[in-house]
């Protein structure tokens, strides 16, 4: 049994929020549709680790159906500036027609997402959709696997899907860079936009040195680093992944 103070005691107090949306990077998706034009989609529901990254996705949106059948797409990642021209794809969707549930919500059918937001289309090295020229950060990408969420609870099952991608090319402008390296991101120069709660936001400046940033960075760099390297071609590529969905 835990003890608890007075003050313990009455430190919380219980709430049930719709969301916990704590704060997390946005995130500007790029895919293709199946007429080869792309399509661009703001997210933040995405965590990294190595050269990995985690996106939770609507089963039924268009960006997942774009994942599932291309397997490709591009992680842009808009500076805190970019707010306004990012709030522009707020309430879009590339599906048409608008899904119900979408619908309800106020959703509208935008075929141009670039256009609307004002972001330059660029290609990209070795996947098939393009990058947004605006954002400091462009990785490309391919889906590795695709996990399904909540597969424990009838009433959500089939409605949400992580996908796992691995990076194969990371793009950069050098005023994000940190000076006298050759990889590394200055965290005093980039300021990524951060949605909590439903609500953008600006990174603050550092609040205390970190224990953490006396590891070098270097230590953490792993195989995925490697085999991107490696890359001989898109197709080679997109056959070893084919294979491995097999």
């Amino acid at each position: 049994m835990t003890v608890t103070t007075p003050a313990a005691a009455t430190a919380h107090t219980r709430i049930e929020p719709g969301i916990l949306y704590f704060g997390t990077t946005v995130v500007l998706l790029s895919t293709l549709n199946e007429t080869g034009s792309p399509n661009l989609a703001p997210m933040s529901s995405a965590f990294w680790l190595g050269w990995r990254g985690m996106l939770g996705l609507g089963a039924r949106s268009k960006t997942a159906e774009n994942l599932m059948r291309t397997r490709e797409c591009v992680l842009n990642l808009p500076s805190d500036d970019l707010a306004a021209a990012v709030d522009e794809l707020a309430l879009t969707t590339g599906s048409d027609p608008v899904p119900p549930r979408k619908y309800e919500r106020g959703y509208r059918h935008e075929p141009d997402k670039f256009g609307r937001a004002g972001f330059t289309p660029v290609g990209s090295e070795t996947v098939g959709p393009p990058r947004v020229a605006e954002c400091p950060v462009t990785m490309e990408a391919v889906v590795e696997a695709v996990h399904p969420l909540a597969e424990d609870d009838e009433a959500q099952r089939g409605g949400v899907l992580v996908f796992e991608v691995r990076v194969r090319r990371v793009h950069v402008h050098d005023a994000v860079r940190m000076p006298g390296t050759e990889d590394r991101i200055d965290p005093d120069r980039w300021r990524p936009l951060i949605m909590s709660f439903q609500k953008l936001y600006g990174l603050g400046p550092q609040v205390h040195p970190s224990t953490l940033a006396q590891i070098p960075e270097g230590l953490y760099r792993g195989p995925d680093i490697e085999r991107s390297r490696d890359q001989s071609s898109r197709a080679n590529e997109n056959r070893f992944t084919k294979g491995n969905q097999r």
